[in-house]
């Protein structure tokens, strides 16, 4: 009879050839084991699928094929309270408090203890005290409320929250994003107790010094696949790095298995044949005015230092992973969220005063939303009244009401410049496709011709051919002169339109890249760095 080698631990949880498909598949015939008593690491770049496995695992979306069980026996919650029931309990990257109810009633808020009919106060205190004594929290009072917590102990609450069910299965979804280095000490050293109980934990992130220094083994994702796993100590920064970009390091993986020809995927990696390349608006940029200088901007916790400046012409891109920091940047910068700390100046070298985004209007410049829908357009209002909507003075006589024929011509000449396709200017803005509201709001900063442009995922969610009409009118504004800070997801489309790309990890500028310094490998390498921790 076939038995497992003595230094082998049977699983707990088990995954077999699970896959997820929406408009194009997600994760494909996924096998995975998580042990009890081990920290499993779960690796991949933006896009890889992990998000979607860890909402499978947990109950918040089904598979479209495959099987898992938990000790055994079949698991398919089909809802998270179905997974946590059946001891899989997830601490997901945007923290669940409701901030206004007390640490202890955000702890049990779906088991709150009654006595007659009444919330058993005493019984709930005692079983919060309890509770935050996991985690090392045993001096909060759990009568506060979340709100005068911090981001640290929040998480913390979190991760008791989870453990105050009954827990065989923990998933830690980039539990330090927000976490300063001694919190992710304290957490790492949590981790470690669960760990030592049994406790099988799934942690993921994009840190590779937290892998070092906590995990036991490392799994990796790669376009919806597994491409890689093994013991962490077997596994180097540089393997991971490869199973992770597709590109085949100098030596042999020490891995227990590589799967995949992964030097056959370089020219995808690298954008080869692809994205056509930028026009090369370097050479001009290089000695034009800067446009915008920032420097030393802190905003929360998500701003640490960052520091960079673009030049009139030029297009420079922020790179990084989930969590480094980029959106937050661009939303500081654009007066959406305060800055704490830090100076924003523009053209001259003249200081950017924000009071909110009306400042940053009124000085030059204009910002394209990662959410088009939720913070850039008025969808139930018309196509015309989207485009036209920072500019209503240039429409209006006497500045007192909207000259609607001057509108519509306006809008009107601003539509067909960018190919906007749909009913009509005079329908509604939730009609057009995900391309076309995208080139609705560009038409908008257009017209208001902003000396600087912040875009945050200008293609995200919206298919080829207006992924290049796109990238069309950003070197087009960027030709004309108006200076660009592109976010984006995909390093291809960065690498393609960029003339320098300035990488962001936890926070903090971690590299800066001319056109023809970068290569993928050190973009990534860089957005990989971060604050050390130790073991």
């Amino acid at each position: 009879m076939w038995s497992l080698p003595d230094n082998v631990v049977p699983a707990l949880l088990s995954l077999r050839g699970v896959g997820k498909s929406y408009a194009v598949p997600v994760l494909t015939g996924v096998d995975l084991d998580f042990r009890a008593g081990e920290v499993h690491a779960l690796m991949g770049a933006n896009g890889a699928g992990k998000s979607t496995l860890v909402r499978i695992v947990c109950g918040l979306t089904t598979a479209d094929s495959g099987a898992m069980t938990l000790a055994g026996h079949p698991h398919a919650p089909g809802s998270r309270r179905a997974a946590e029931d059946a001891g899989v309990q997830v601490v997901l990257q945007e923290l669940d408090l409701i901030e206004t109810l007390s640490v202890a009633e955000n702890l049990f808020l779906t088991r709150l203890p009654h006595r007659f009919g009444l919330l058993d106060r005493a019984s709930l205190q005692a079983r919060a005290s309890r509770a935050l004594a996991l985690v090392g929290l045993e001096a909060l009072d759990p009568r506060i409320p979340v709100a005068a917590l911090g981001v640290g102990q929040r998480q913390l609450v979190e991760i008791a929250a989870a453990l105050a069910r009954d827990c065989r299965v923990l998933v830690l979804d980039e539990p330090t994003a927000a976490l300063t280095a001694p919190e992710v000490e304290r957490l790492f050293a949590h981790v470690r107790q669960l760990r030592d109980r049994g406790i099988a934990v799934l942690y993921i992130s994009h840190r590779m010094e937290e892998i070092a220094g906590l995990a036991d083994r490392v799994t990796v994702l790669r376009d919806g696949r597994v491409v890689g796993h093994g013991a962490v100590a077997d596994m180097p920064r540089d393997a991971i790095m490869a199973l992770m970009t597709g590109i085949a390091p100098a030596q042999a993986l020490p891995v227990e298995h590589a799967i995949g020809d992964t030097a056959g995927t370089r020219a995808a990696a690298t954008g080869e044949g692809r994205l056509r390349p930028g026009s090369g608006a370097q050479g001009r940029s290089a000695t034009a005015p800067v446009a915008l200088r920032v420097e030393h901007l802190r905003c929360g916790t998500a701003v640490r230092d960052v520091t960079f400046e673009v030049r009139r012409g030029e297009i420079l891109g922020l790179s990084g992973l989930v969590g480094a920091g980029r959106t937050e940047t661009l939303r500081a910068i654009f007066g959406a969220d305060r800055p704490d700390a830090g100076h924003i100046s523009v053209a001259d070298g003249r200081p950017l005063r924000l009071r909110g985004p009306r400042d940053a209007v009124r000085a030059g410049l204009g910002m394209v939303p990662e959410d088009r829908q939720a913070h850039a357009l008025l969808l139930p209002q018309s196509i015309r009244s989207n485009i036209t909507l920072a500019t209503l003075r240039q429409v209006s006589r006497a500045r007192t009401w909207v000259d609607s024929a001057l509108e519509r011509r306006t809008a009107g000449d601003m539509a067909t410049r960018l190919d906007v396709r749909g009913p009509g200017l005079e329908h509604r803005a939730e009609v057009l496709s995900g391309g076309n509201q995208q080139k609705v709001v560009l038409a908008r900063w257009l017209l208001r011709e902003c000396e600087v442009l912040l875009v945050d995922e200008p293609t995200r969610g919206i298919d080829a051919g207006a992924t290049l009409a796109i990238h069309v009118v950003l070197r087009a504004l960027a030709a004309r002169g108006t200076a660009l800070v592109i976010v984006s997801s995909e390093l291809e489309e960065l690498m393609a339109l960029c003339d320098r790309i300035v990488v962001l990890a936890s926070g903090r500028v971690t590299g800066s890249f001319s056109r023809g310094e970068w290569t993928q490998a050190s973009l990534m390498a860089a957005a990989f760095a971060g604050p050390g921790v130790t073991s």
